[in-house]
């Protein structure tokens, strides 16, 4: 079940959660993403005080890639979109946990979930295979 994604319209309330991020030196805060309705973590990634602002505005999660240096909106590349249903803050203010509607994968290894590597045996082992293949996703 798809659900509607999450905009706040008015900046003000926008404002109010943005003053309340405890921003690390670098501008930047983790933020954990999490399928709204099965509890799945999905994956963790880095958002700006601008990316926090345009999720909340727009719905669609945008979070800030290091290693490309500005903003990357999650699927802009491989159309596997998600969609911000609520964003919460958590006690300390230095961590945002972001329930969210994925369409199709969040990993870009083509898994669901970013978390797929596990001790199994006394080996680290994957335990997800992939659900998509990156190269048709990313073009690599």
């Amino acid at each position: 079940m798809s659900q509607a994604p999450c905009q706040v319209a008015d900046a003000a309330l926008r404002g109010r959660l943005i003053a309340a991020i405890r921003f690390d030196e670098r501008g930047l805060v983790p933020c954990i993403a999490q399928q709204h309705d099965t509890g799945e973590v999905l994956m963790m990634a880095w958002m700006s005080r601008e990316a926090v602002e345009e999720t909340l505005a727009t719905g669609r999660v945008c979070y800030f890639s290091r290693s490309r240096g500005g903003l990357w909106r999650k699927g802009e590349t491989s159309g596997q979109v998600q969609r911000l249903v609520d964003l919460r803050l958590d006690c300390d203010g230095d961590t945002l946990l972001a329930l969210v509607d994925q369409h199709g994968v969040a990993c870009h290894t083509g898994r669901r979930t970013c978390f797929f590597q596990a001790l199994r045996d006394g080996e680290l082992a994957a335990i997800a295979a992939p659900e998509a293949d990156p190269e048709a996703l990313y073009g690599r």
